[in-house]
């Protein structure tokens, strides 16, 4: 559905913090589910931790994250600008039920349960071999990058 080069012109991010390789489905204003290789050679997992490699849980998070945005943008007709954000304004109800090693795929599959004035709210999952590996309830905004103060930016969002 969405390669690498679709992600990069949907998504502002860039290495080292894309975190979503491919889309596999995507239903517009409804739900998307996206892969996400974890590979050994990965920055953070020379620091955690080196005896035992494990993806950080806001790692996870923010796979999970970055396929929303992707579901929102592509839903708005958006691309990736250097005007706008999507950012994170809460995460509710996190849970890590095993551990993301390299060599591990993520199946991130995540819901829109509601938008309202640029404020979307979703359900979202991570899989890996069809295990659950993390599940929360995130909410994200899409707001100007040049607001100003007390107009909706999350406090240290993004």
């Amino acid at each position: 559905m969405m390669d690498i080069r679709e992600i990069l012109a949907t998504l502002p991010h860039r290495f080292p913090i894309i975190l979503v390789d491919r889309v596999l489905e995507l239903e517009t204003g409804k739900r998307i589910v996206a892969i996400k290789n974890v590979s050994a050679n990965e920055p953070v997992f020379t620091g955690h931790f080196p005896h035992y490699p494990v993806m950080p849980g806001v790692l996870i998070l923010e796979s999970m994250a970055q396929t929303a945005a992707i579901l929102s943008f592509v839903s708005a007709g958006h691309k990736a600008q250097s005007d706008s954000l999507y950012y994170f304004a809460g995460i509710d109800k996190a849970r890590f039920k095993r551990p993301v090693i390299p060599g591990d795929q993520l199946r991130l599959e995540v819901t829109l349960t509601r938008e309202l004035r640029g404020v979307a709210k979703y359900e979202a999952r991570a899989l890996v071999d069809g295990q659950l590996a993390c599940e929360a309830e995130l909410m994200c905004a899409y707001r100007p990058v040049n607001a100003e103060p007390g107009q909706g930016l999350p406090p240290g969002g993004g």
